[in-house]
């Protein structure tokens, strides 16, 4: 009898290319759905409701003044077929749509590249026959697949709501182009610089950029150029509803093509672990605000702190510049100002009713920064940062809690920030806004801001693993439901659940103070659980 010889069948590389992409969906599918259930809603919400709140309400002299007037066209972008109701949802929800989902895409594009890799789950997938250039290519393709999601849902929901199907075609490849394009340039930026934290903040502050130049060629003629740089630019040069441009989305093909390429052929070139663009380990050691818990905590805010304030003191600074011309517009148009009501906009007629309407979107950027600081903190704890330090007899209620009140510090500065922004802006256009009214309008936004802070505390306890989407919840889901709630009429208790609701317009009116110090109060609570399940629970690692 023979023996028989069984050889090994060799490893195929699309097996653990397979299992690598299995990987990555389904660490992407949850954020991606509720994106795209998000992006969707908003966008067929607001179509369906054209029809029965703005339709034959605007005349045509009313478009044209909207149109011409400079301050309308950079926050909101041009005007254009407003007349139909597709052209009126892409000027009202184009562009916050096409931030949310450039800000996730982004995000998910370094949280599963350089977030996976620090964390070192990279290592065992590595391990094998892959290399960092095939995993680089599984999220790319997962990230368009996600993108692709979110886009056909968009336009299936415009074309539902019977708009015209080659305008929410359009959009929807506008929507696909630019998520597509910042989710290439966060996986660029995670093969560019070292730490998590840096790619996000290098891809964020691209998509600002681009936010910036959108705003400057639909504000600044003789800028108009710059449109063709940015996706948000591209997609309004595009015009659905109104030209239906073509020729926009293959530059807008390009923008998302090439940083993906350069992210792939990037990871070709580096180490595991590090990155084309290394800092040096040989400056001077700086040991300043080392001394203590609390100056640690405060030397680790002072950076981000910085960034988010440079960000908000430009936006309200542009605000502020902008309210004359706001104002005159609603003088001559006072169909505008009641139909802003209707969507929840009331008293934008008004230098303190407009600053009041603006300030309580601060609540959303201040809470959003909140939420990331406790991030940070959990991200730490995970990377074992906090191990040596929770080795010496200090209490762990101590160590978040001094996070956690150099945070609320942090919140204050950029209330301030934005105060001061706004009416050094108005001073300079003559708006008739005081320096105590644009501080009370920001500060009315605290207690909404302090309920992300505390629901992210809340988080940090008990469910370390998604502090920054409860953080999130407060804010960007409270501002969510309130505009929907309004939008659609729906029961008075439906929109009180949202804390945007209990919210007076300050400083158009004396704040509502027993709401306030509830919200507050709700804050506190959620924060002293939270600190009770941190010093309760195991530290991650």
């Amino acid at each position: 009898m023979t023996a028989t010889t069984v050889r090994p069948q060799p490893v195929r590389l699309s097996a653990p290319g397979r299992a690598a992409a299995r990987l990555t969906r389904r660490q992407a599918r949850r954020a991606a759905a509720i994106v795209a259930l998000t992006a969707t809603g908003l966008s067929a919400l607001v179509a369906a409701q054209y029809r029965t709140t703005f339709a034959d309400s605007i005349d045509a002299g009313a478009l044209r003044a909207l149109a011409e007037n400079p301050a309308v066209r950079i926050l909101f972008g041009a005007p254009l077929a407003l007349d139909d109701p597709g052209g009126f949802t892409v000027w009202r929800t184009g562009t916050p749509v096409l931030v949310l989902c450039g800000m996730w895409a982004l995000l998910a594009a370094t949280r599963l590249t350089r977030g996976e890799e620090d964390a070192g789950h990279w290592d065992l997938l590595l391990g094998g026959r892959l290399r960092p250039m095939d995993l680089v290519v599984r999220c790319a393709s997962t990230l368009c697949l996600a993108a692709a999601v979110i886009a056909t849902g968009v336009g299936a929901g415009l074309v539902v709501t019977g708009t015209d199907p080659t305008g929410a075609l359009l959009h929807a490849l506008c929507v696909f182009g630019s998520t597509v394009t910042f989710a290439g340039v966060g996986l660029l930026a995670a093969q560019l610089l070292p730490t998590r934290a840096a790619a996000s903040g290098l891809a964020s502050a691209v998509l600002g950029a681009s936010l910036l130049l959108r705003m400057l060629a639909d504000g600044v003629p003789a800028l108009a150029w710059t449109a063709w740089l940015t996706p948000f630019g591209l997609a309004a040069r595009v015009a659905p509803y109104a030209h239906n441009r073509i020729e926009p989305l293959y530059v807008l093909a390009v923008l998302a093509i090439a940083p993906a390429t350069a992210a792939i052929v990037a990871a070709r070139w580096r180490d595991l672990g590090g990155a084309l663009v290394t800092l040096s380990d040989t400056r001077p050691a700086r040991t300043r605000l080392l001394g203590s818990v609390h100056s640690f905590a405060v030397r680790r805010a002072l950076a981000p702190t910085t960034g988010w304030g440079v960000g908000i003191a430009a936006y309200f600074l542009l605000i502020g510049a902008l309210i004359s011309s706001i104002l005159e517009f609603f003088a001559e148009n006072p169909r505008f100002a009641e139909l802003a009501a209707t969507a929840g906009f009331g008293g934008l007629d008004s230098a303190t009713g407009f600053a009041a309407a603006m300030f309580a979107l601060l609540s959303i950027p201040a809470g959003l920064y909140a939420a990331t600081r406790i991030t940070t903190m959990a991200a730490d704890e995970k990377a074992r940062r906090w191990t040596a330090l929770h080795a010496l007899p200090l209490p762990r209620y101590r160590s978040a809690g001094t996070e956690i009140i150099v945070t609320a510090g942090g919140l204050a500065v950029l209330l301030l920030t934005a105060a001061v922004a706004m009416w050094v802006g108005a001073v300079l256009t003559g708006a008739p806004l005081s320096l105590p009214e644009a501080i009370a309008g920001a500060a009315n936004a605290a207690p909404v801001a302090l309920l992300a802070l505390g629901a992210a505390a809340l988080a940090l306890g008990w469910f370390p693993e998604a502090v920054g989407p409860i953080g999130a919840v407060p804010v960007v889901g409270g501002f969510l439901l309130d505009v929907v709630a309004q939008s659609i009429g729906a029961p008075g208790w439906v929109r009180e659940i949202s804390p945007f609701a209990h919210l007076a317009a300050v400083p158009d009116t004396a704040p509502d103070w027993t709401a306030s110090l509830t919200l507050a109060a709700i804050a506190v609570v959620a924060v002293t659980i939270g600190l009770y399940g941190y010093t309760r629970r195991d530290l991650r690692g």
